[in-house]
């Protein structure tokens, strides 16, 4: 089995990736609409691409090194900043295939039938609210994951205040006798 800082590795570099393919995405959004339908398909065709090369594989080694770190580790099974992060990963992992799928490959097919003169130029408009939204919701799960993988919450209950304290121990080791209130 891989060593933990090889899978700690290997999943911070991954991370890099899909928030990188993710940025790089909405770089390609924001640069404007497109006046013409070659640059509409071009764009279409650099979204997909990142997509399918950069944030697919990322989020794959992803998921897979943080299974096995979560597996091989047997403190991240008891904390809980590690399930959460882990229930969130299956977000990402969930939300990206969307992305990939149903945005970037289908704006791409869109692309095609506006070169073609099937389908007008304004026809990408109609789903890019959706693939904003999308976006800034991955980018967020993925800004949650990576503060929990750094930060690292206890995430424990809080304790009462009507708990009596424990009786604080002096240098010498005795007790410190405590005013009865």
């Amino acid at each position: 089995m891989m060593k933990k800082k090889t899978l700690k590795f290997l999943h911070t570099m991954a991370s890099c990736g899909m928030v990188g393919a993710l940025a790089g995405h909405m770089a390609v959004l924001a640069s404007g609409p497109a006046e013409t339908a070659a640059e509409f398909a071009a764009g279409r065709e650099i979204i997909a691409t990142l997509g399918n090369y950069i944030l697919f594989p990322s989020v794959g080694i992803i998921l897979v090194s943080g299974l096995l770190s979560f597996a091989a580790h047997p403190p991240f099974q008891k904390a809980r900043w590690s399930i959460y992060k882990l229930l969130l990963g299956l977000g990402v992992f969930e939300g990206s295939v969307a992305l990939i799928q149903t945005k970037a490959n289908y704006g791409t097919k869109v692309a095609a039938q506006v070169v073609a003169g099937t389908a007008p130029l304004e026809a990408y408009a109609a789903g890019l609210s959706k693939e904003w939204a999308l976006l800034w919701a991955l980018m967020a799960l993925c800004i949650v994951n990576i503060v929990l993988g750094v930060w690292r919450p206890r995430f424990e209950r809080r304790q009462k205040a009507a708990r009596k304290e424990e009786p604080k121990k002096t240098e010498t080791g005795e007790e410190e006798s405590q005013p009865a209130t």
